[in-house]
């Protein structure tokens, strides 16, 4: 066993072990309502047990820090991938490349992707690695400390900043916070007093040469203190419930935006005519997988200001909640579950063809994990944007429910839902009249809307307005829908109707939206394996949200059959009065992205593994972040060291200089290990320094320095410099013989700076010497005493 070894009695492992692991547990389980469920236990659980495993083997073996620190690392990545990203590892514990690779990004990464993603967030995407990466460093420091120090308050530090960590990173409601607190409050205090207990029964000397009475104050106190903690914490947790106000928790996901605007992207319906005309017979996507009767949905508009239909950003309202996607999207979603696969073919654009209500998506080819990062998703719309821009190559296999259509007998009794959506601006105000007329017979919400509908399915005529139709402008802007509604004939397209019916509906309270999509015909639809996306298959629908049923599709197009008679729409001869608004302002051209050369055959013909040269360069990036994270304490300690020094060596008397190199002797001495004893003389210090090192000049050096700090005179300046000298010769010899770790642990022992100190470490045994190459001597008193105490137990 190492000198260094940390030997405790059998129950101050079990009590110091158990109570780390009760501590950190407490933390854990507040991670429960981020996850929504225990998914993430085996990450979390593992990473604690794994952490407090090195910290007593390491302890056990009397390991310093640094072997402690690059263990932690190494099973980090030895174990990360069975525990946070098993569905990267072979056979779902092996790690890869690709495993290794997000396991060192992760280190900086997981923490914002955590934060950006709409809780409850996934454990398949990647997000255990922020509860396993925090419990095993928590398990390591805290079970560290306690094992390690005399003081076992340390230890309460990195608990407690655990459990601040997971507040932090948690949702604003908590899994049981009086709870939480309650368990971590009592477990902390009857830990430290039993260690307070066991620290005083050791020291204590039985009179009479009986053991039981001390052992039964011990137990006394211990059950007697405990009761009082518990007591006090539940009258204090009681009042603070009656007396504290209910107040919101304020957490980091709280005031983390992520970076994204769905005002930036224009609304695709205003190129409704543009994939009509253009992309006739073109294939914009395939479906493979695609339901019968389901619908391909492109973006869902609930918000007008006069001009454009467009995907609202009120995130009060039924849009704008976009987050990142992930593995657990829609989990309250009813229907029917359905695997559908997209290939993109000619679309071009942000807004992502998807089906039904998504639970996950996983993005195939090149550009997967670049599509990923930039893709976002509306559960309450059912709308997915991917920044990045969908481009042809690019393909994706949808998890998805398919809601079932309601009949018109199933929402007979059904009252329009409550649903909060914007305020429409720029509606002319004579079509509350229109909609109101529309409706005056209708008894039912559903007899309402299919009023709307009928009026402008049966009432209205079809037409794209291309070369060979008849004239129909394009555009949903609030005079193209008034020229509509009031002429003799209506003429206009899916865009036109579905706005007018949406808007109409909305008018006399009917919760409305605007869906633009893709469908095949009834009689192509059945049976068919393959859908590909043209488009003359693009159309606009309304849905209208009933109270149990959701939102239910209406279609109030007219057949594209039915076409007016003559090429005129001429107003009606007795039109009513409406005032309408003034034309908006001109909106300004999007920002599209600027578009990026492909360079990839270049690329390809150098043959230059961007990709092996990427991952190299994450792997060392990841590996020296962590790295930073664990040496940045000890840095810490070699810059208190270095500047302690300084001010030793540059002190303003030349006395106090010489006493201060005698000082940095002892304190080198110290930290080698060596059992100098605080409030002795210098020649009581030289010869347990001198001992230890087999070093004679240590004390004709004593001598020196109180010849020369209580002499008659004081020294001059190369007294000083000589004496300097003699001391950093002396302890740089002290190094002599010891490896590389044995120096660098000296470097960072904290024995030195603690000493004089209330955290002061208690003072080690002397232990015989040896000389290099004679055979390792006996135990020192220390050891024996501390084996002596384990037999009595």
């Amino acid at each position: 066993m190492s000198p260094t070894a940390v030997v405790l009695p059998l129950r101050r492992w079990i009590l110091d072990l158990s109570a780390v692991g009760v501590l950190l547990l407490v933390p854990i389980v507040g991670f429960w309502p981020t996850f929504g469920g225990p998914a993430y236990l085996p990450a979390a659980l593992g990473g604690l047990l794994l952490g407090m495993g090195l910290a007593a083997v390491c302890a056990r073996m009397g390991w310093g820090i640094l072997s402690l620190a690059g263990l932690t690392v190494v099973a980090y990545f030895l174990f990360g991938g069975a525990l946070a990203l098993p569905h990267t590892a072979a056979l779902g514990f092996v790690p890869t490349l690709d495993t290794l690779a997000r396991l060192a990004t992760g280190v900086v990464t997981s923490w914002k992707q955590l934060l950006t993603t709409v809780a409850p967030v996934a454990a398949s995407d990647g997000h255990l690695v922020v509860p396993f990466l925090l419990t095993l460093v928590a398990g390591v420091v805290t079970a560290s400390l306690a094992l390690r120090l005399r003081t076992a308050a340390w230890a309460l530090l990195p608990a407690a900043v655990l459990l601040g960590a997971q507040i932090a990173l948690g949702t604003s409601q908590p899994a049981a916070p009086l709870v939480q607190g309650v368990l971590f409050a009592i477990v902390a205090a009857v830990w430290l007093s039993v260690r307070q207990s066991w620290e005083h029964g050791t020291g204590a000397i039985p009179l009479g040469g009986e053991e039981t009475p001390a052992r039964g104050l011990a137990v006394r106190r211990i059950v007697v203190g405990s009761a009082v903690v518990v007591v006090a914490t539940l009258i204090g947790v009681g009042a603070t419930a009656f007396a504290a106000p209910q107040s919101p928790r304020y957490v980091l996901r709280d005031v983390v935006i992520p970076p994204f605007d769905i005002r930036e992207y224009a609304s695709p319906l205003q190129s409704f005519r543009a994939y009509v005309r253009d992309f006739a017979d073109v294939p914009l996507f395939t479906v493979s997988g695609m339901p019968d009767g389901a619908r391909v949905r492109l973006a869902t508009m609930d918000a007008y200001d006069g001009t454009v239909y467009n995907v609202s950003d009120d995130g009060g309202g039924t849009s704008g909640a976009f987050g990142p996607v992930r593995g657990n999207m829609s989990a309250e979603a009813e229907g029917t579950p359905a695997t559908v696969r997209v290939e993109v073919g000619a679309l071009d654009g942000v807004w992502m063809p998807e089906i039904g209500a998504v639970r996950s998506v996983e993005f195939d080819g090149d550009r997967a994990e670049e599509l990923r990062r930039s893709a976002f998703y509306n559960e309450a719309t059912e709308t997915a944007v991917v920044t990045e821009r969908l481009s042809e190559g690019d393909a994706y296999t949808l998890e998805t429910v398919v809601p079932a259509s309601p009949s018109d007998d199933a929402l007979e009794d059904a009252d329009f839902a409550p649903v909060a959506l914007p305020d429409q601006e720029g509606v002319p105000q004579d079509f509350a009249e229109i909609a109101s007329k529309a409706v005056a017979e209708a008894e039912t919400p559903i007899e309402q809307v299919r009023a709307l509908q009928t009026m402008l399915a049966e009432g209205g005529f079809f037409s794209h307005g291309l070369e060979g139709e008849v004239l129909s402008r394009a555009g949903h802007g609030a005079e193209r829908i008034s020229t509509l509604l009031g002429s003799d004939q209506m003429v206009g397209d899916d865009e036109q109707y579905a706005a007018a019916m949406a808007l109409l509906a909305r008018e006399i309270g009917i919760p409305a939206r605007v869906v633009m999509g893709f469908y095949p015909e009834e009689e192509e639809g059945a049976g068919q394996p393959v859908f590909a996306a043209t488009g003359d298959t693009l159309h606009a629908w309304v849905e209208v949200a009933f109270a149990d049923h959701g939102w239910v599709t209406f279609d109030p197009t007219p057949p594209e059959d039915q076409i007016p008679n003559d090429q005129t729409t001429k107003p009606r001869a007795d039109p009513k009065p409406q005032v309408l608004q003034p034309p908006p302002p001109p909106q300004e051209p999007v920002d599209l992205p600027p578009t990026v050369p492909d360079d990839r055959e270049s690329e390809d013909e150098s043959g230059f593994d961007a990709a092996l040269l990427a991952l190299i360069v994450v792997l060392v990036v990841g590996i020296a972040g962590l790295l930073a994270l664990l040496a940045a304490p000890f840095l810490v300690i070699g810059a208190i060291k270095a500047s302690r020094r300084r001010k030793r060596r540059e002190a303003e008397r030349a006395a106090d200089r010489i006493s201060g190199g005698w000082d940095e002797l002892v304190d080198r001495a110290t930290d080698y290990g060596t059992p100098v004893r605080p409030g002795g003389t210098r020649r009581e210090d030289a010869g347990i320094v001198g001992t230890a090192f087999a070093e004679p000049r240590v004390a004709t050096l004593a001598q020196q320095a109180d010849l020369e700090v209580f002499g008659p005179s004081e020294p001059t300046t190369d007294d000083v410099a000589e004496f300097w000298r003699q001391v950093d010769e002396i302890v740089g010899g002290m190094g002599a013989g010891r490896s590389v770790w044995a120096r660098l642990a000296a470097r960072l022992n904290v024995r030195s700076l603690l000493a004089g100190t209330r955290f002061a470490l208690p003072p080690r045994s002397a232990r015989p010497t040896r000389e290099p190459g004679s055979p390792r001597s006996l135990r020192g008193p220390r050891e024996a005493d501390e084996t002596r105490t384990e037999e009595a137990e």
